[in-house]
């Protein structure tokens, strides 16, 4: 049986897995949501299958993205991650990663999850664009400069309206598969 995709993950077998199982899917477990934020943001100005194939290795890098773990990492241990050749060793999105884990755990503390936090910008809904071709896939909308913005407002880095955008498919917020695609 011919499967219909999307066609921008056809690259790899992690690049369809990712595709067909958690691209645009919703997610509610504020980990995979912290997860989220620290790959997106380590992908910026990379492409994803740099960042996917080198998943497993964040994950041991980063306290199984245990944002309690990740905000108490100090000097030393951002020096022990810049050695890592597993992950991206660059320095701003490193120490983006352990400021991102504190403002994490400030939402978690103010609105009870992060889940509670991101999904109320769209009322818990899924906005799906009902994209026809690859083309018209946005980089950026009004909602992700809106969260992008709030973010940053709450000590976020890494979190340009372009990464969010990105974030939000990824975590299913928005849903950009096209209509023809079996994983919709």
């Amino acid at each position: 049986m011919s499967e219909n995709r999307c066609g921008w993950e056809l690259s790899s077998e992690k690049m369809k897995a990712y595709h067909d199982c958690r691209w645009c899917k919703p997610e509610h477990d504020d980990r995979e949501l912290f997860a989220m934020l620290i790959l997106e943001g380590a992908q910026a100005g990379l492409s994803w299958s740099t960042i996917i194939n080198r998943e497993e290795n964040y994950r041991e890098a980063f306290g199984g993205f245990d944002p309690q773990i990740v905000a108490a990492y100090d000097a030393e241990k951002i020096e022990e991650l810049m050695r890592n050749e597993g992950i991206i060793r660059n320095r701003r999105k490193i120490e983006a990663a352990v400021l991102n884990a504190r403002a994490f755990l400030n939402i978690q503390e103010e609105f009870g999850s992060f889940d509670r936090y991101i999904w109320s910008f769209t009322d818990g809904e899924v906005i799906d664009h009902h994209l026809t071709r690859l083309e018209d896939m946005p980089a950026t909308s009004e909602l992700s400069e809106k969260v992008s913005k709030d973010l940053k407002k709450r000590g976020f880095r890494f979190v340009g309206p372009t990464i969010i955008y990105s974030y939000m498919q990824g975590i299913g917020i928005y849903n950009d598969h096209l209509e023809g695609c079996d994983y919709r």
